[in-house]
């Protein structure tokens, strides 16, 4: 039982992998290397690093969206 535990048997489609590791990177950056090329890299990367950006802006505006309902719905009852 504790295999299944820790595979995420007991949720499933939650944890179908582990925790990846440097060695499992390393191999991911190889592929990645491999399929993209060296030239494409830096410019994949940089599309990474964008996406990442807009989806923490994301975040962080409906955050301060829900917080601002509530400060609202607040200020409405009490």
């Amino acid at each position: 039982m504790l295999l299944g535990s820790v595979f995420g048997a007991h949720r499933p489609g939650f944890m179908l992998v582990g925790p990846v590791g440097s060695s499992e990177l390393l191999i991911i950056l190889v592929i990645v290397l491999i399929f993209f090329g060296p030239k494409r890299l830096p410019e994949l990367a940089e599309a990474l690093g964008k996406s990442i950006q807009k989806f923490k802006k994301a975040s962080r505006d409906a955050k301060s969206d829900i917080d601002a309902g509530i400060k609202e719905d607040k200020d409405k009852l009490g």
